[in-house]
């Protein structure tokens, strides 16, 4: 099994790398591997809402979203890090998950559906729960579910030496990796029992306008 996990933030080995790679070591001991993915610094065009992804069976513009959209296949499980802009996530990390997960969804690229996933942010000081709450939607809406810690997702501190000094906040990814591993864990062993899940219902859209 092996899980990715998304850095959002424009420093590569920051913050947000930091909290990441303690939750990678405690899903190694756990025995799932894990991979951290820099989304880097270069500009990500926003969505064009043009619908093409639907036939070309990937994002029109195509950029290294495209390319992470060929691999999430080979994925058991989905952590999206981010770094705490204006009470937000990072500028360039939401026009990137807007695009890879609406195109997946409309190409059929990969079935995220009942694969698990959640968010981890890291703040000088507030706008976290907010950011949590903003990226745990993606989870979402593709009927994933959002593993937690026992605490909100979160990492305090200005350089990646200050969030290590967050007792707290590293305490609970340590605890957020174990429980993401025993759901990945519980998950394979349904299926080797024979346990399915329930059909995928279609969507039934509204705008509620009669």
């Amino acid at each position: 099994m092996k899980v990715l996990m998304i850095n959002g933030s424009p420093h590569k080995n920051g913050c947000t790398y930091t909290a990441l790679n303690e939750i990678a070591k405690t899903l190694i001991n756990e025995g799932i591997e894990s991979e951290i993915y820099y989304i880097g610094t270069e500009p990500v065009a926003p969505c064009r809402a043009c619908g093409a992804c639907g036939k070309l069976k990937k994002c029109v513009i195509d950029d290294k979203v495209n390319k992470l959209l060929e691999t999430l296949n080979d994925y058991d499980g989905y952590i999206i890090g981010s770094p705490v802009h204006y009470a937000s996530s990072a500028g360039g990390l939401i026009p990137f998950l807007d695009r890879l997960f609406y195109a997946n969804a409309r190409s059929g690229k990969s079935n995220l559906r009942l694969k698990p996933g959640t968010a981890i942010v890291s703040a000088r000081r507030a706008g976290t729960t907010a950011t949590i709450d903003q990226l745990n939607k993606y989870f979402q809406i593709q009927e994933m579910p959002v593993i937690s810690g026992r605490y909100w997702n979160m990492v305090h501190g200005c350089t990646p030496e200050e969030v290590l000094k967050d007792e707290e906040g590293i305490q609970n990814m340590h605890i957020l990796g174990k429980n993401f591993a025993y759901y990945l864990k519980c998950k394979e062993a349904a299926q080797k029992a024979g346990i399915i899940p329930h059909t995928k219902e279609e969507a039934v859209y509204t705008n509620f306008i009669r």
